[in-house]
């Protein structure tokens, strides 16, 4: 039997299923999240089928979770999309139901669940969500391809990145088919605020450049307040438009005055890296934490040693 048959045994097993993703959800969190919560409703209409997170600031149009008592875990399949380790599951109570299941395609790299269905050579979540429906035939609504085809999109920064493949384009035409208004999504994700147009320019403006072409911007609290901006996500892109750049971290201080980093590469491979920080992720798109601002020197050393090696190995 396969895993995708197993997990679709546990869906029918269960009245009442509840779906986590990641904390700081992003487009495809939301829409494998969502994704699969709409295809277990539309095909299994008796079961309670609930999200679960803390909603993600502009990203509330997408997907908005639902409010979920403790005693719901109560006997209940609890499933985690997109989330390649535990400490980044949103919620914590996802240990409180009776099995635990994970989908994601991230490296495997900390196994979890009674069954785990991963494949890091998917695009995204999405599409493995939509693989998944398609293997057990289960129907597939408008409102629910509307919700993984904004994750495929999200993920591939519009079908850009590296992890665009033959199949991601068939899934992404599939999910057309059922009548989504494609125009939209695509242009609701690519859209920015004034405010966030504002910490574009900045990012431009103070980006900086280590000797062997790997950059770095760091963003305070101050800043964020003064351009009335609540995340970072429209500008993680930008600097690799910049034809110099070979791989890039912005390194966000957060309000208990720790950091985030948020690495991406177009070639180096930076997600060992982000593991040293309590991170991790894709090879080119990952993940990390500092404590505190004394560690920012060290990690942006780190970081071009990363674009160093690459470069003396190619």
């Amino acid at each position: 039997m396969t895993v995708a048959a197993e997990i679709f045994n546990k869906i029918k097993e269960y009245q009442t299923i509840i779906i986590h993703r990641h904390q700081n959800a992003d487009p495809d969190a939301l829409g494998s999240q969502g994704g699969l919560a709409e295809i277990i409703r539309d095909n299994f209409p008796d079961k309670k089928v609930v999200t679960v997170g803390k909603d993600t600031l502009g990203l509330k149009w997408l997907l908005q979770a639902d409010e979920v008592l403790d005693e719901l875990y109560q006997d209940a399949l609890v499933i985690v999309t997109d989330t390649a380790n535990t400490p980044r599951i949103d919620d914590e109570r996802y240990l409180k139901g009776k099995y635990l299941i994970k989908i994601d395609h991230h490296p495997d790299d900390d196994p979890y669940g009674d069954l785990s269905l991963v494949n890091p050579e998917a695009s995204s979540c999405s599409e493995i969500i939509f693989d998944l429906a398609q293997a057990n035939q289960l129907k597939i609504s408008q409102k629910a391809a509307s919700l993984l085809y904004t994750g495929i999109v999200g993920d591939t920064g519009r079908f850009m990145y590296d992890c665009t493949t033959p199949h991601t384009l068939k899934v992404a035409a599939q999910l057309m088919q059922t009548g989504i208004d494609c125009t939209k999504i695509n242009r609701k994700i690519d859209e920015i605020s004034l405010a966030e147009a504002k910490l574009a320019a900045y990012a431009y403006q103070n980006l900086k450049l280590t000797e062997h072409r790997a950059a770095y911007l760091v963003v305070n609290r101050q800043i964020m307040t003064e351009l009335g901006v609540n995340n970072t996500a429209k500008i993680v892109s930008l600097p690799g438009k910049i034809s110099e750049v070979l791989c890039w971290a912005l390194i966000v201080e957060q309000e208990d005055g720790s950091y985030r980093l948020r690495l991406r590469s177009k070639q180096p491979v930076i997600n060992e890296l982000a593991k040293e920080y309590d991170g991790g992720g894709h090879p080119l798109a990952s993940g990390a934490k500092l404590p505190s601002a004394a560690g920012i020197e060290q990690f942006v050393t780190k970081l071009d040693q990363v674009a160093a090696k690459f470069m003396e190995e190619n």
